[in-house]
């Protein structure tokens, strides 16, 4: 029996079993809200002078362990430099590659999937050989791609128009005439795939700075993806929803702020084919990129240090002074260093340095994207009709981008219980209000919230849920906005102070993608092998 078939069958049986269930009033569902606290990082925020009780000495102190400092610690690690320290502020590093898990499975807490790697990035591809997930190339030098990570079938599914169909990109009860309109637009979306300037340089490229800098694509980064769209002609409203969903489940933005530029992008940057892969195939793991970032690490256990807080930066005559909080016992410690890579947000890394120039330019330059992501272990669900479950599971026109199954990329399937992760960007008002608004929210107001919208697609959904748990991400990424992709600010925030002091974030990369992390993190190590 092939994969499809199973899940059809046991979906039928999930249908049977859910008729006639109904929602016991007043039943309770157990869950808290988890992970990342604001409480430690308003800690530096909201401190009061303090001077240290302990001395250390190190050549490298590398300031945050997500993604791009995890990628920097790893190359100076690989290239024999290892008198540095990674200071992370949460129990466990990762940043929005985070995880989790129960008895059922792993599960993501952010990141969960990346595409199919364009076949340019050495360094990437020669990351994933370590990791398993390349496991041969052909002659050709196509990559083949272990077939255990790449997403199983069935792979994603939307729920329009009172059922479920195969795929994203709505088809289902919607007019021939707005068919027309989202096939056009595809097909412009794949001319920007492969266009090029006269440099040869592709107009949509991965790193984002690899990218055209031709003015006739300047152009785009001046105007927002809906006054594109409107100006390209493309009035369907399925279409306009689509693009949002997409702008909201990269960015964190409504198509309506993001740059058009970056909403092109998230179609036509991605080029990447192995002998088993096409560039709109994805890679997956029950945890998500937390299978990735557990990689990165693998080396670099002694050098990692947890629960510590850089609370201030400083320039000295032999190089960098980092005082550093343990955040359980709250005891200061100065390291003395000759380099400083700070790995963090931009606002963040302007208060350690206590500069209020740079705070000022971040703050009228980049906006971070807060988010919702919930874990819900659920038992057989009521299915609606049409296409099966999957992978990724959408509603059209929803306030969330819908859930992931974690349990769907286990070769052991678990047809009575699962894991499944539950994401919504807080895009109904400014940043700073939707985190206020989070911030005060209840973890029995945000189950509410996501049994409201889940249980239109399935039915039992309160009976179903044995736990929610909740966590929310305040500033989870930098969004490109207007301007932001093409303007200066990336690269005056991106030059090193001094020689010393340097920076690697996806928020000066434009986009908050792995592969930017990856590389922002290799080009900050490198500046440090190069002194």
């Amino acid at each position: 029996m092939n994969r499809r078939l199973f899940i059809q069958l046991t979906a039928g049986l999930s249908g049977i079993a859910g008729l006639g269930l109904s929602c016991k009033p007043g039943r309770r569902i157990n869950g808290r809200i988890v992970g990342a606290s604001s409480s430690a990082g308003h800690l530096l925020r909201d401190r009061k002078a303090a001077e240290p009780s302990s001395f250390s000495k190190k050549d490298l102190v590398i300031i945050g362990g997500g993604i791009s400092g995890l990628s920097a610690a790893r190359h100076l690690h690989a290239n024999n430099f290892s008198d540095f320290v990674l200071l992370e502020l949460e129990n466990e590093t990762g940043g929005n590659a985070a995880s989790g898990n129960n008895e059922l499975s792993q599960y993501p807490w952010g990141a969960h999937y990346i595409p199919t790697p364009n076949n340019d990035l050495a360094e990437y591809l020669q990351f994933l050989e370590e990791c398993g997930v390349i496991v041969a190339k052909t002659s050709k030098g196509l990559p083949v791609y272990n077939d255990l990570y790449l997403c199983f079938d069935p792979q994603e599914r939307l729920y329009i128009n009172g059922r479920w169909q195969d795929g994203l990109i709505p088809h289902f009860g919607v007019s021939s005439a707005e068919v027309k309109q989202i096939d056009s637009f595809m097909k412009k979306m794949e001319e920007y795939r492969n266009m090029k300037d006269a440099a040869g340089l592709y107009a949509f490229a991965i790193p984002v700075d690899a990218s055209s800098k031709e003015e006739q694509f300047l152009e785009l980064d001046k105007m927002t993806m809906k006054e594109w769209l409107d100006k390209q002609g493309y009035t369907s409203r399925y279409l306009h929803q689509y693009v949002n969903y997409c702008s909201r489940d990269d960015f964190g933005t409504p198509h309506h702020q993001v740059s058009a530029w970056a909403g092109i992008h998230y179609f036509a940057g991605r080029k990447g084919k192995g002998k088993n892969a096409a560039h709109g195939d994805v890679l997956t793991w029950p945890e998500g990129n937390g299978f990735l970032a557990g990689h990165l690490k693998k080396d670099l256990k002694s050098q990692i240090r947890t629960n510590a807080m850089a609370i201030k930066v400083q320039l000295t005559k032999d190089g960098v002074s980092i005082d550093v909080m343990d955040t359980k016992t709250h005891n200061i410690e100065r390291i003395q260093a000759r380099h400083c890579i700070m790995a963090i947000p931009q606002f963040v890394a302007a208060r350690l340095l206590q500069d209020n120039q740079r705070l000022e330019t971040v703050h009228a330059s980049l906006s971070y994207a807060p988010w919702m992501v919930a874990n819900l272990k659920v038992g057989i669900l009521e299915e609606r009709s049409g296409a099966p479950l999957s992978w990724d599971n959408v509603l059209h026109d929803s306030p969330s981008l819908g859930y992931v199954e974690a349990t769907h990329e286990l070769l052991e399937q678990l047809p009575l219980k699962k894991n499944i992760t539950y994401y919504l960007p807080l895009t109904d008002g400014t940043p700073s209000q939707e985190r206020k608004r989070a911030q005060e929210k209840t973890i029995e107001a945000w189950t509410e919230e996501i049994m409201n919208d889940l249980e239109k697609i399935h039915p039992n959904i309160r009976d179903a849920t044995e736990e929610v748990n909740v966590m929310i991400w305040g500033h989870a990424m930098a969004q490109p906005l207007t301007g932001t992709i093409h303007g200066d600010t990336r690269k005056k925030l991106s030059d090193s102070i001094d020689n010393k002091i340097h920076f690697a974030h996806t928020d000066l990369a434009g986009i908050s993608i792995f592969e930017e992390a990856f590389y922002q993190g290799i080009g900050a190590a490198k500046k440090i092998l190069q002194t």
